[in-house]
């Protein structure tokens, strides 16, 4: 289920086509691995990604706080699917969009409001998603030109909290995040959300040694599936 994307402001990049159409971002914490490692084992987070791609999700975000992030990307890219969107989560400084965008990123992403985080990413051509959690700051985060808004962290406010937010500026994307349940993705978008991003929750322990592979492609079948039957964007 699909719609025109949201038609961008002057100079605001439009959300990419992908996840405006599955509506699903899943997050791969690149930096999460045991046993005192540098980083991550890239085949695992490659894996877990050809999984993701192969069943329905047309986004993903790697985390950026561990090193190895920027390389991770690197390695995925020409691995996936030219339409799969691979983006940078964490972002802070211009400095980290350029990086970003020079590994073939096609959106950075933010906890926080970052103006000249959006700033950059609009001179570089990619989205920017900006992360609020009040209503002044998602006004805020808009304003300065983000392509859409990142609830963060979402799961722990509920799917209401969302639904009065989007009542109040309904012409602001927002993409609920942080503490979501695979399961629980339909009822966001049912609130209003334009997509959802999901961690853990929905990769389990695949970026582990030993992770469950096909537990994920289970998952991100049903996730995916809900995804498509849950009604677009409202404003009620």
């Amino acid at each position: 289920m699909s719609t025109e994307p949201v038609s961008p402001l002057p100079n605001r990049a439009p959300m990419g086509g992908a996840l405006h159409q599955c509506r699903i971002m899943a997050v791969l914490e690149t930096g999460t691995f045991p046993g005192g490692g540098p980083g991550p084992d890239f085949t695992r987070v490659a894996a877990a990604a050809d999984t993701l791609a192969a069943n329905g999700v047309g986004a993903m975000m790697l985390t950026n706080a561990a090193p190895g992030t920027i390389q991770a990307l690197e390695y995925l890219r020409p691995r996936l699917p030219e339409d799969v969107e691979l983006g940078i989560g964490g972002v802070l400084t211009p400095d980290d969009v350029l990086r970003a965008a020079g590994a073939g990123a096609r959106f950075v992403a933010s906890a926080q409001v970052a103006p000249d985080v959006v700033h950059s990413a609009r001179s570089c051509g990619i989205a920017s998603y900006a992360g609020a959690l009040t209503p002044s700051e998602v006004h805020l985060a808009w304003r300065t030109g983000a392509t859409a808004v990142q609830l963060f962290p979402a799961g722990f406010l509920g799917a209401g909290y969302l639904r009065t937010i989007r009542r109040t500026l309904p012409a602001v994307p927002l993409i609920a995040a942080g503490g979501i349940g695979w399961n629980q993705a339909a009822g966001w978008l049912a609130a209003g959300a334009a997509a959802v991003g999901l961690g853990r929750s929905l990769l389990g322990d695949a970026l582990l040694p030993g992770g469950n592979i096909r537990a994920l492609g289970v998952r991100t079948r049903l996730v995916c599936a809900a995804a498509a039957e849950a009604p677009l964007r409202s404003p009620s």
